[in-house]
């Protein structure tokens, strides 16, 4: 089993498929990275709110593995935008991870009422250009955000990421993104459970057909319309399932039912809406 690479547009690769540790508890994280790096996983998503970066450093730690085989993103939070704050940030996030330089760096949400998420922008391209970040890039943007914080800078963000499941494909932000050599990152990709996607006929009836799981079918999906994702588990056998998607491809009747699920008018939306987090 290989995870497949993608090239991100500053040049760097990023494995398509990771763990991602969203609400994972601090107190199970270490266990829980640990055994996503021993099944083979090499890409960790944390962020600073999630409490949990200390877990992710000390699971990478004990791992045996070599840093240049690891991929490490960590984001920055809300209240954080202004100042010098983003250096301070990323520099507390890097101690706790116990790294010199992370993968990828993210602002968390744009949180458009303050009105600052382009100077939080443009202190990234710094930390950037420090190399305390390899690659850098926004969480949650929306169109608007991401035509500001390029207008205002020049540079484009290597990745977006963003609500996206069955129900909720954001097609605006994801069009806007492939037009501006933006990859998209998949949160929340198998829609957190709160509604019965995993029933449904273009799910179900593809898992059947492929002798796979639904959950494996919507990560597939994922995979074949080229969005990095990292699914959230605690579980070990879980984890293993969420990897072992590399050995069927949806037909392309498969992948057009499964688009059919889309909700346009934001109605599939399971989470926060990105304009109204601040």
């Amino acid at each position: 089993m290989t995870v497949p690479d993608i090239q991100l547009n500053d040049g760097y690769t990023i494995p398509q498929l990771g763990y991602g540790v969203f609400k994972v508890p601090p107190a199970d994280t270490e266990r829980a990275v640990s055994e996503a790096l021993e099944l083979g996983y090499r890409h960790i998503d944390t962020a600073a709110i999630y409490g949990n970066e200390e877990g992710v450093g000390a699971a990478i730690a004990t791992s045996g593995i070599a840093r240049n085989e690891l991929f490490v993103t960590t984001k920055l939070w809300n209240d954080r935008h202004d100042g010098d704050e983003p250096q301070a940030a990323l520099r507390e996030s890097l101690e706790k991870l116990g790294l010199d330089q992370v993968d990828l760096y993210l602002v968390h949400w744009p949180t458009p009422a303050r009105d600052n998420y382009s100077h939080a922008w443009a202190q990234l391209i710094d930390l950037r250009d420090q190399g305390l970040a390899r690659s850098i890039g926004v969480s949650n943007f929306l169109v608007p955000h991401l035509e500001r914080i390029v207008a205002d800078t020049g540079v484009v963000p290597a990745v977006d990421q963003i609500e996206l499941h069955p129900a909720h494909q954001q097609r605006e932000v994801t069009s806007w993104a492939s037009r501006h050599g933006i990859h998209i990152e998949a949160w929340g990709p198998l829609g957190q459970g709160k509604y019965d996607l995993f029933g449904t006929p273009a799910v179900a009836d593809a898992a059947t057909a492929h002798g796979k799981t639904p959950a494996q079918v919507v990560i597939r999906w994922h995979l074949q319309h080229g969005h990095i994702l990292f699914p959230k588990s605690v579980q070990r056998a879980r984890l293993a399932e969420n990897l072992d998607v590399f050995d069927f491809a949806l037909s392309d009747a498969e992948i057009a039912a499964i688009d059919e699920l889309d909700q346009p008018d934001g109605s599939g939306r399971v989470s926060a809406d990105p304009n109204e987090v601040n």
